[in-house]
C-alpha cells in the first residue's frame, strides 16, 4: 500500500484577485498622492460622457491619464496631441486591466516654447480654414457714429482710448466690460463680441477690442480659438489693439484692422475734427472761387454769342421773307407738274391697246401653229414608227422561243438553275427539260 506525502502548507495568507488589487491601489495611493507630471500628450479622446482619456510620455515611459467631464470643462488650456504639458493629479489603478493611471486635476503647457508652438499650430489650423483671408477683411467706417469697446472697465486703457476720442472727434462710446486675463477671460471676450453683433438698437458701427501690454500668458486670452472665431465672423469691423507694438495675438490676424495699441486704436477709428473742418472750410472756399470763375466765363461767352447772333427781330424776318419766296416758288412748281404729269397720262392712254385686240391677235398667232404641227404631225411620227417596227422584228428573230421550235431544249435542275455542261450534273439528279411546246422532268444516270 502506498502512501501519499501531503503538500507542505505555507503561512503566505491566501489573497483574491480583488482583494490584490484593492491592496495595490491604496498602497500606490497613500505612498504618492499628488503628483506633477510633465510629459507629451498622445492618443487623446473624449468619449461621449465627456471624460478625457489619453497617454502622458516621454521618450522611454507611458502613463494613461484620465480627466474627468467636469475637470475639462475647467482646464486653462485645450489640449491637443504631441501638446507638451504638465499635469497635476493623483495615481491611482484600474484594477480591471491591472494598470496604474493617473487622474487629472490641472493641466498647464511646459514652457514657453510648447505654449509658442500651440499657438503656431493653432494659428496654421484656423488659417487653413480662411478665418485670416484678406477677403474676409471689412472696410473701416470713415466716421462712426457708436463705437463699441471691448476691455476691462478700469485701467488706462479704456482711459486712453476715451481720451484720444474726445481729442480727435467725440463720438457716443458703449464699454462692454470684461476680464482681459486669467480664468473666463476667453469666454467673457467671446460673448462681449457676439452680444455687440446681436444688437438691434444703438449697436456700433466698429468695435475695438483692446488691452495693455503684459506678457505671453497675459495675453493668451486673445489667442483663445472662440475669440478668434468671435472676431472673424462678426458682422461689424473689428480694430485689435492688444498689448504694445511688438505684441501679436491670433485675433490681429483674424480682425479688420490691428492697431499697435489701444490709443492707436481710437485714432484709426476716427478722423481728427479740426483737420475735417479746416479741410471742409478749404473744399467750400475751392468751391466758391471755382463757381465763380466757371460764372464769369459763361457770362464772357453769353456775350460773346449774344453779339454773334445779333438782333432777333431782323433774323425772324428775313426767315419770313424766304419762307414766303418758298411758298410762292411751292404752288408754281405743283401746278406745273401736275398740267406735266396730265399730259404724259394722255400720251400713254393713246399707245395703249384694248385687251380685246390683244387677245385677237394671240387667237390668230395660236390658230397659225396648231394648223403647221397638224401639217407636221405624219412627219414627226413616221420615223420612230419604222424603227419601232424594225426592232420588233430583230427581237422576234432572237426570241428564246424561237431558238426552242428549231429544236433545241433548255435543261434545269430542281433549283430552276440552267445546267450549260455534262460536269455540272451529277448521278441520279433531278432535272428539267424545257421543249418549245412544254416541260419533262428526267433524271441523270
Amino acid at each position: 500500500m502506498t502512501t501519499e506525502t501531503p503538500t507542505p502548507r505555507s503561512n503566505i495568507p491566501e489573497l483574491s484577485v480583488s482583494e490584490l488589487s484593492n491592496a495595490m491601489k491604496r498602497t500606490l495611493e497613500d505612498s504618492f498622492g499628488r503628483v506633477r507630471v510633465r510629459g507629451e500628450l498622445a492618443g487623446l479622446k473624449i468619449a461621449a460622457s465627456g471624460h478625457l482619456y489619453a497617454d502622458l510620455k516621454d521618450a522611454d515611459s507611458n502613463l494613461n491619464v484620465i480627466c474627468w467631464r467636469g475637470t475639462v470643462s475647467k482646464l486653462k488650456i485645450r489640449p491637443e496631441d504631441g501638446m507638451d504639458v504638465v499635469c497635476t493629479g493623483k495615481i491611482t489603478t484600474y484594477p480591471k486591466s491591472s494598470r496604474y493611471q493617473m487622474i487629472i486635476d490641472t493641466m498647464e503647457l511646459a514652457g514657453q516654447g510648447a505654449l509658442l508652438k500651440m499657438l503656431e499650430d493653432r494659428k496654421i489650423r484656423l488659417a487653413a480654414e480662411g478665418l485670416f483671408d484678406e477677403n474676409r477683411k471689412k472696410p473701416i467706417p470713415f466716421l462712426p457714429q457708436i463705437i463699441g469697446v471691448v476691455t476691462s472697465p478700469t485701467g488706462a486703457v479704456i482711459r486712453d482710448i476715451l481720451h484720444r476720442l474726445q481729442d480727435r472727434f467725440p463720438r457716443h462710446v458703449i464699454v462692454w466690460p470684461v476680464n482681459v486675463q486669467g480664468e473666463g477671460a476667453a469666454d467673457q471676450i467671446t460673448a462681449a463680441i457676439k452680444g455687440f453683433s446681436a444688437m438691434t438698437h444703438n449697436r456700433p458701427d466698429v468695435i475695438i477690442v483692446a488691452r495693455g501690454g503684459g506678457s505671453l500668458e497675459d495675453l493668451m486670452a486673445f489667442n483663445e480659438e472662440s475669440v478668434v472665431r468671435a472676431v472673424a465672423e462678426c458682422p461689424i469691423p473689428v480694430i485689435s489693439a492688444v498689448g504694445h507694438e511688438t505684441d501679436t495675438t491670433l485675433i490681429d490676424y483674424a480682425a479688420d484692422l490691428r492697431a499697435p495699441t489701444p490709443t492707436a486704436a481710437a485714432e484709426m477709428a476716427v478722423p481728427v475734427r479740426r483737420d475735417l473742418m479746416a479741410q471742409l472750410m478749404d473744399d467750400a472756399r475751392r468751391l466758391y472761387t471755382t463757381t465763380q470763375r466757371s460764372l464769369t466765363l459763361h457770362k464772357q461767352r453769353l456775350d460773346t454769342y449774344q453779339a454773334r447772333l445779333g438782333d432777333p427781330r431782323r433774323i425772324l424776318e428775313l426767315k419770313t421773307q424766304n419762307l414766303d419766296h418758298l411758298t410762292h416758288r411751292l404752288s408754281g412748281s405743283f401746278e406745273k407738274g401736275v398740267t406735266r404729269r396730265t399730259a404724259r397720262i394722255a400720251e400713254l392712254s393713246a399707245m395703249l391697246r384694248h385687251p380685246r385686240q390683244i387677245m385677237q391677235e394671240a387667237k390668230r398667232t395660236l390658230t397659225i401653229w396648231d394648223n403647221r404641227l397638224t401639217d407636221i404631225k405624219p412627219r414627226l411620227l413616221q420615223q420612230p414608227e419604222q424603227k419601232l417596227t424594225r426592232a420588233a422584228a430583230l427581237l422576234e428573230a432572237l426570241s428564246f422561243h424561237k431558238v426552242l421550235e428549231r429544236g433545241f431544249a433548255v435543261i434545269r435542275d430542281e433549283t430552276g438553275t440552267p445546267l450549260t455542261s455534262a460536269a455540272s450534273t451529277k448521278n441520279n439528279q433531278d432535272i428539267v427539260i424545257q421543249f418549245h411546246d412544254g416541260q419533262k422532268k428526267a433524271q441523270v444516270k
